[in-house]
């Protein structure tokens, strides 16, 4: 499984999507939306952005219970 966080500097939604997907024991590659042209055209304004294999299962502001539906509790790394 391919977990992705799409995120910017200075997001507190995006920092609270990772303490979330952290605290469930999931460390998700960072993508910055605004290092990359194509990633920053579909998600500018829809960031934080939790991708699955490449889709997207949660966006803007995630919750606890929207994190473990769509990813579930990891072990760790």
């Amino acid at each position: 499984m391919s977990l992705v966080l799409v995120t910017r500097q200075g997001c507190s939604l995006c920092e609270e999507a990772l303490r979330l997907l952290r605290s469930l024991g999931h460390q998700p590659e960072l993508a910055d939306v605004d290092a990359d042209d194509s990633l920053h055209d579909l998600y500018d304004w829809r960031v934080p952005v939790v991708l699955i294999d490449g889709h997207v299962v949660a966006e803007g502001k995630i919750t606890l219970d929207q994190l473990e539906k769509a990813v579930g509790k990891g072990s760790g790394g």
